[in-house]
């Protein structure tokens, strides 16, 4: 039985890593913390000044994230509501018709998204965008049809190739590092603090729940262990007597 529970322990604490990895070569590890509140609402701002007007979070209503962010009804309607929507209203796209025009489908839902792709994921391509003479792209998503819509935070960084043998002597080329080409509103280290926080944000539009759960999850795995060991003395206790 304690063999079976240290095989379990082991297998849940690699479960993050199979999730985090992929196999994308330009995905970094984003450190963020849905524990951290204040990440939460400076990314939930993020998400309604930047990301909302063309994308839905359909399953989230504004109410509640008044609760779980412990935010006031007031600050919400005024920091992360816009236009004629209500505080019990789900955070749909404010410019569904619009988006549609530009791009040609309506942007996707991002409530899942972190889900889905992986917080990683999700800010390794807030970071990746770069200017080519065709326009945006990212190395994460290649010809992505989104524009890069923090552009203005980030700036424009181009890219700076490098060519590359492989073991049949095929030559390759691939973006070595980025050259900022037009400083953006934000330094290198604000800006990667800013789509953090959006990332914190997103996983937890994935999840709510995830804000209890992890509290949680270490009193179940204290119980767990405590369960283990007096179940392991019961089992030495009851075979003691039967082997007689």
């Amino acid at each position: 039985m304690m063999r079976i529970f240290l095989t379990i322990s082991m297998l849940w604490l690699a479960m993050p890593a199979w999730a985090a990895g992929g196999d994308n070569e330009y995905i970094e590890q984003s450190g963020a913390n849905v524990e951290n509140l204040a990440s939460l609402q400076r990314g939930a701002a993020t998400f309604a000044n930047y990301c909302n007007s063309c994308h839905s979070a359909q399953y989230m209503r504004y109410q509640r994230l008044a609760q779980d962010l412990e935010l006031t009804e007031a600050q919400v309607e005024e920091f992360l509501i816009f236009g004629d929507r209500e505080l019990t209203d789900y955070m749909k796209a404010a410019m569904p018709g619009e988006s549609k025009d530009w791009f040609g489908v309506v942007p996707p839902d991002l409530t899942l998204t972190a889900r889905s792709r992986g917080g990683d994921w999700i800010y390794s391509f807030l970071k990746s965008f770069y200017m080519t003479e065709e326009g945006w792209n990212n190395t994460v998503l290649e010809n992505a049809s989104m524009p890069h819509v923090l552009w203005e935070l980030q700036g424009i960084q181009r890219p700076i190739l490098e060519t590359w043998t492989d073991d049949s002597g095929e030559e390759h080329t691939r973006i070595a590092q980025f050259e900022l080409d037009q400083p953006g509103k934000l330094n290198a280290r604000e800006y990667e603090r800013t789509i953090r926080d959006l990332t914190a944000f997103m996983i937890y539009l994935a999840e709510p729940a995830v804000l209890k759960r992890e509290s949680l999850g270490i009193w179940v795995i204290l119980f767990l262990v405590v369960f283990t060991f007096l179940a392991y003395l019961l089992y030495k206790d009851y075979w003691q007597d039967v082997r007689k």
